[in-house]
């Protein structure tokens, strides 16, 4: 049987779309792209794209579809955006009322779908660079957190910036940062390295989303920007619907990582 790292996309969101694929999708489809969901109505998606460009780091814009499409053209134009995400989350005036594996009895000719870059995107340069990712080990959703990281407000949104976090072995730190600063199209180099106190992280052992990892001795929590940024905007912003991926469950797009890196 074909292992799920060496899937091709396609391939990867049939098996998601038949619902044969249901969990968190780090390390599926080893090498390429995979991006963070954010569906708003057209009213208000000058607005988001505006609080995307002020926030590249938690939210580096890979697409925009056109009102009442489905097909994500630049990344993925035999894609359907309804269907291909293994766990969708709806919220509705700031509360998240559904988890869905399906949208299409919530879809609109009004909405805009945004793919955001992911830090899945980095993890195989990570693992290449003998740079281990717990989460992947441990076969669990990577940790993300609230932080106390003001994002720059936009229109009607704002809101904290969401963090993922790796345990990394101290003397790996620097290579990390490195490897990871090639790919700013997907949140690129660290926000922050240590203390989780210093970014109003009071419990690392609980994340606000994901599952927690353990962080053994001689290693230190590295903190990523995070594309679940968006629904920490939307509980704080409430638009009246803002349709995303569940934390962990990314669109698989059909570009090469290297596209999005910096050689």
């Amino acid at each position: 049987m074909i292992s799920i790292a060496d899937l091709k996309p396609q391939e990867a969101r049939q098996c998601i779309r038949e619902g044969r694929w249901q969990k968190p999708t780090a390390g599926m489809a080893n090498g390429y792209t995979q991006a963070n969901l954010a569906i708003l109505p057209r009213s208000h998606a000058f607005d988001f794209l505006l609080f995307c460009q002020r926030n590249p780091k938690p939210c580096p814009v890979l697409d925009v579809t056109e009102p009442g499409s489905v097909v994500p053209s630049l990344v993925a134009p035999d894609a359907n955006l309804l269907t291909d995400i293994p766990k969708y989350r709806v919220y509705r005036h700031g509360e998240m009322t559904e988890e869905v594996t399906s949208i299409e009895h919530l879809w609109r000719e009004d909405m805009v779908a945004f793919l955001l870059g992911c830090s899945f995107t980095f993890e195989k340069a990570l693992l290449e660079n003998g740079i281990p990712v717990r989460h992947i080990e441990e076969d669990c959703n990577v940790p993300m957190y609230v932080t106390n990281i003001a994002c720059k407000p936009a229109g009607q949104f704002s809101g904290p910036m969401v963090v993922s976090m790796r345990p990394v072995p101290q003397e790996q730190v620097v290579r990390a940062v490195q490897v990871t600063s090639r790919f700013p199209a997907v949140h690129g180099a660290p926000v922050h390295i240590g203390d989780p106190r210093a970014i109003g992280i009071q419990a690392i052992d609980r994340p606000d989303f994901g599952d927690p990892v353990p962080i053994r001795d001689g290693e230190v929590p590295v903190f990523w920007a995070c594309g679940v940024t968006p629904q920490a905007v939307a509980m704080q912003s409430k638009p009246d619907i803002m349709i995303t991926h569940a934390p962990g469950h990314m669109f698989i797009t059909n570009v090469r990582d290297e596209q999005f890196g910096v050689l």
